[in-house]
């Protein structure tokens, strides 16, 4: 599979749609007890501590695949016309684009089933 622009644009396009939904918070009132009851506010139930993890890892694998990017990136600039290396270079490109598009999918089951389960939005 040959990578051309048209597939980092549209890889580009995926991540710069994606990004605002992950990033963005939600202004919550401090609970009654104040913010040192908890860590999520007080609500200590396994199902939230199991989301809160799961969100943690998903964090750590994002920042790892966004690494392999750069990584990948990186090989691809410094390659000097050696095929060999252009081609791991892409290959490292690709799969990390497909990483980062399967941990944000996970991210989105997640907030599906939580919300499912929990009733919150």
């Amino acid at each position: 599979m040959k990578l051309t622009s048209r597939h980092f644009a549209a890889a580009a396009t995926v991540v710069a749609l994606a990004v605002p939904l992950l990033v963005s918070a939600q202004i919550l009132p401090p609970p009654p007890g104040g913010l040192a009851t908890g860590f999520s506010g007080g609500n200590t139930t396994i199902t939230s501590i199991i989301t809160r993890i799961v969100q943690i890892a998903l964090a750590l694998a994002g920042l790892i695949a966004i690494l392999f990017l750069i990584i990948g990136g990186f090989r691809y600039v410094t390659a000097g016309g050696n095929e060999e290396t252009v081609e791991a270079a892409k290959k490292t490109i690709l799969n990390a684009i497909i990483g980062i598009i399967v941990i944000i999918l996970a991210y989105v089951i997640l907030r599906v089933i939580e919300n499912a389960l929990l009733g919150t939005v």
